[in-house]
């Protein structure tokens, strides 16, 4: 076997996980408008809010399992943490690193996380949407 192997394996691994993500977090979106109606959905994220909700409880639940049982774990850390809870919602892992930073006590670099990725964010689509309507 050679050394790519693994790596192949592993990049399946989170493809599959991140195309049933990004499935499952599109049909969320489509439950929930046909639930609440277009005009609630329209006026505050309520999609986007119950995805990253639940994402990160599942991120929280998956962490625990795999720091329990340990071994073994990197398949499914790859399937399910990096390719379904990626593709369904990338706050999650933003949620395990900002918990991790806290529990490790270091708080100064959990609150230089939360501000610049969150500057970092949407400066960065400001900037984007702002080139995109220049250019066109």
């Amino acid at each position: 076997m050679s050394n790519a192997t693994p790596q192949l394996y592993a990049s399946a691994y989170v493809a599959l996980g991140g195309g049933a993500g990004a499935l499952l977090r599109y049909q969320l979106g489509r439950l929930m408008t046909h639930w609440m109606g277009v005009q609630a959905v329209t006026m505050f994220p309520w999609a986007t809010l119950a995805v990253n909700a639940i994402g990160s409880l599942l991120m929280g639940v998956l962490a625990g399992v795999l720091a329990r049982h340990g071994q073994g774990g990197d398949q499914l850390r790859l399937l399910l943490g990096v390719g379904l809870l990626g593709g369904f919602t990338t706050f999650s892992a933003f949620s395990l690193e900002l918990a991790m930073l806290i529990q490790r006590g270091q708080l100064l670099f959990a609150a230089l996380y939360i501000m610049l990725s969150i500057g970092l964010g949407v400066s960065g689509l400001v900037f984007g949407l702002t080139v995109t309507r220049l250019v066109s």
